[in-house]
């Protein structure tokens, strides 16, 4: 069973980090691909342009959002073939760029990732 971490990408990286994955649509700023030590960019599993820019990163839009964000997974099913691909990996570690540690879009992926 595949154990899904969440931490932004600014963090430093760990020895039990695993596989380390980003989440996000947009290329952080101010992150080199060198710092970042990316094991691969999955854009598939973030939230659609049209999505973060209505979210805005707007605390009181997050319950709206999430509930639209999993619509979108499930509609795709990005988040199904996310899980089986890591399926073999016992760490992934799901890296964000968002400031925001209660409303952002990785706690939501996260989450539904432990149930597939």
């Amino acid at each position: 069973m595949t154990v899904y971490l969440l931490k932004r990408i600014y963090e430093d990286v760990e020895d039990d980090d695993g596989y380390r994955v980003l989440v996000d649509r947009l290329w952080p700023r101010g992150v080199s691909k060198e710092r970042a030590e990316l094991d691969e960019w999955c854009t598939d599993v973030a939230p659609s342009t049209e999505l973060r820019t209505w979210f805005g990163h707007r605390p009181e839009r997050f319950d709206e959002f999430a509930a639209r964000y999993r619509v979108e997974l499930e509609t795709s099913g990005a988040a199904a073939k996310f899980a089986k691909r890591m399926s073999g990996k016992p760490t992934v570690t799901l890296l964000i760029a968002a400031k925001d540690p209660v409303n952002n879009h990785g706690l939501v992926l996260q989450e539904i990732l432990k149930h597939l």
